[in-house]
């Protein structure tokens, strides 16, 4: 799934304690934003793996989220938002496409890393692949109840990011070709 997929996910997550809790509500889609997000910013290294923990993020999230309960302030309740959009985004890797340049060709079966099982975990391609059409109507669908729970501010952000969203799926299959292109020649 894309970067603003997660997010959104996490948004909604967000968006329950906002319903609960509106003096939150900020601070909540902040930690879902930086959550939604953090688990990608392995990007640039061993992707799906370095900054992925489908198991170990839950652990955390789990004690975050009782502390929340338990002692909200806003730091407690941005924390375990921030750990269950990235225990979640972890989680929801492995419902798309493979890790690699051209996913919709499915040449691996490599969606997430588990550091729990010591394997690669397998895609299951409910979401053909990162920015796929699919993906970008899920993204449309989490995003619009957000724009509705959430204040101007964070519907900015949500259409901002849907705005991206749709110019990456637009540009998903060139722009793999070019980096093909660009890797084929050195």
């Amino acid at each position: 799934m894309m970067a603003t997929t997660h997010v959104f996910v996490g948004l909604l997550l967000a968006g329950g304690v906002a319903m609960l809790a509106p003096d939150y509500a900020g601070v909540a889609a902040a930690g879902a934003i930086l959550g939604g997000l953090v688990p990608d910013f392995d990007v640039v290294g061993a992707h799906r793996k370095t900054l992925h923990f489908p198991v170990y993020y839950w652990l955390p999230a789990i004690g975050a989220t009782v502390l929340a309960f338990m002692v909200p302030t806003p730091t407690t309740v941005f924390l375990a938002v921030c750990l269950l959009a990235a225990a979640v985004h972890c989680l929801t890797d492995v419902i798309g496409g493979s890790h690699e340049l051209r996913p919709w060709e499915g040449n691996r079966d490599r969606a997430v890393y588990s550091h729990y099982h010591g394997r690669w975990l397998e895609p299951r391609r409910w979401i053909a692949y990162d920015g796929s059409p699919g993906d970008l109507a899920f993204a449309a669908v989490l995003a619009v109840p957000l724009l509705f729970v959430f204040e101007t501010a964070v519907q900015f952000v949500v259409i901002g990011m849907l705005l991206v969203s749709i110019s990456y799926a637009l540009l998903r299959k060139p722009l793999a070709s070019g980096a093909g292109w660009l890797l084929d020649r050195n």
